[in-house]
């Protein structure tokens, strides 16, 4: 017969404590500890809260609260306290080393409050901070698009559709396009955040606290702008948490997009980057490689975070009401997930921060005669022709211009005449690349005006949302 486990907070309705290997399986305080600082903060607010409940005296909370700064100190300082301690959860954890210390008015502490509560409360809390720093390094990765596009400002390169070569761009437009993205990541960690922003204490297990709390005054002593309305919905409601991670999902998404974009730029066919060395490898065979690793584990670590995504939601789409113990599941997803974001998120700023684009091949790649096609069509809609009539023409002067071997700007006039007398002298100064870009003069478009206005606006952005977080 297995052995049994340690005592529980709640064993005074068993007879015989936990079996030793249900008690390992049902530990979580080996990734709960994470809320150990959330927990001592509710405790100092709990203990405040049933002092003016009068269940404590003023002498009685001054002593549980310094008790707990004790706690936190050695908590920071004596990791292999945290290590070796056979507690079932933070909060066991937590009851167990005041009691240690105070006796039998530790164990006051608890009095009102719930578990349930607690860990909903501990768990908001550590979303919300969990948003301000991963809102503070998304602000890094914006700034490296922005130190960038000023950079490299007057630079174009190709746009593509579908992989091929559609309209000439800037490369700040581009990576501004990149930018835009991690902006309404930014934007969605802001509103889990608020989410977030609810406090559950009160709720008990489900039914509410029958002590004269001030939920308002707990709600603001630990930070919350507001109360949950509903008891048994708070104890259970993990909305905030996949808002969350919906929100590392979509970043993790939009920087495996930005990393296949540099994979490709990497590439001596594109050859629009010079990989910086230190965020690259090399081979163990081939002393010729530069490898993009920083770019390909950025995006193979994203399927991590839509994992603990799917995790979540699995583990509540089941689930009857009120509080089950299938929550605890959510916690290590959401750790995990946050933890990988952030990180891929650093590397991705100080990647894309030391990285060299090579105007040359950029400009190269960009003066691609095939790259105004869409300017002949314009230009012909501007001497009267309809729209759909100038593209079908223009698609008779490229395959002829491909037939002849020849570049669409190499054609005569004269031979431009026969696919329509509309074409004249004044064709040829629309068919640059800077005429190209600079007709896209319009708010969000690339020519260099343009873009000088976004990037400031970005830029302008960037500084307001750093003030807020």
């Amino acid at each position: 017969m297995t052995a049994p486990g340690p005592q529980k907070m709640w064993g005074g309705r068993f007879e015989r404590g936990p079996d030793a290997s249900f008690y390992e399986f049902e530990r979580s305080w080996s990734f709960d500890r994470r809320l150990l600082p959330q927990e001592l903060a509710l405790d100092r607010a709990w203990a405040r809260a049933i002092t003016t409940a009068e269940i404590l005296t003023t002498k009685e909370c001054a002593a549980i609260i310094e008790a707990i700064d004790q706690i936190e100190k050695r908590a920071q300082t004596d990791l292999a306290w945290l290590d070796s301690s056979p507690a079932e959860d933070v909060h066991h954890f937590a009851e167990t080393a005041l009691i240690e210390k105070l006796g039998p008015l530790g164990a006051k502490l608890h009095t009102g409050r719930s578990r349930n509560e607690m860990v909903a409360t501990e768990f908001r809390m550590y979303v919300k901070q969990a948003a301000r720093e991963i809102i503070s390094t998304v602000g890094l990765l914006e700034a490296a698009f922005a130190a960038q596009a000023e950079k490299n400002l007057g630079v174009p390169m190709p746009g593509t559709t579908h992989m091929q070569h559609a309209q000439p761009l800037l490369l700040s437009h581009w990576l501004l396009a990149h930018g835009e993205a991690f902006d309404r990541d930014a934007e969605r960690f802001l509103a889990a955040a608020k989410s977030a922003d609810a406090c559950p204490l009160g709720s008990g297990a489900l039914a509410g606290c029958a002590f004269p709390l001030d939920r308002n005054a707990l709600a603001q002593d630990l930070g919350f702008s507001r109360i949950t309305a509903n008891s048994l919905d708070a104890v259970s409601d993990r909305d905030f948490a996949l808002e969350y991670l919906f929100a590392l999902s979509a970043l993790a998404m939009h920087l495996s997009r930005l990393a296949e974009d540099f994979v490709l730029f990497a590439t001596p066919e594109f050859a629009f980057i010079e990989l910086p060395d230190e965020f690259s490898t090399g081979s163990s065979l081939m002393p010729q490689k530069k490898n993009p690793d920083a770019w390909e584990l950025i995006r193979g670590k994203t399927g991590r975070i839509y994992g603990a995504l799917i995790t979540v939601l699995t583990t509540c789409k089941g689930l009857p009401s009120s509080y089950q113990r299938d929550l605890q599941e959510d916690k290590e997803a959401l750790f995990t997930a946050h933890d990988q974001a952030l990180a891929m998120t650093r590397i991705a700023a100080a990647t894309l921060d030391a990285t060299r684009f090579r105007e040359d091949k950029l400009r190269e790649s960009a003066s691609d005669p095939a790259l105004v096609a869409t300017e002949i069509a314009d230009y012909l809609v501007n001497h009267g022709v309809p729209f759909r009539e100038a593209h079908e023409i223009v698609g008779k002067v490229l395959r002829a211009a491909e037939q002849e071997e020849k570049t669409v700007r190499d054609m005569p006039l004269a031979r431009l005449k026969t696919f329509s007398p509309a074409f004249g002298d004044d064709l040829g100064p629309m068919l640059t690349l800077d005429s190209a870009l600079a007709r896209r003069n319009i708010p969000g478009g690339t020519a260099p005006t343009a873009v000088r206005a976004a990037l400031d606006e970005f830029k302008a952005r960037i500084s307001s949302r750093a003030k807020i977080s």
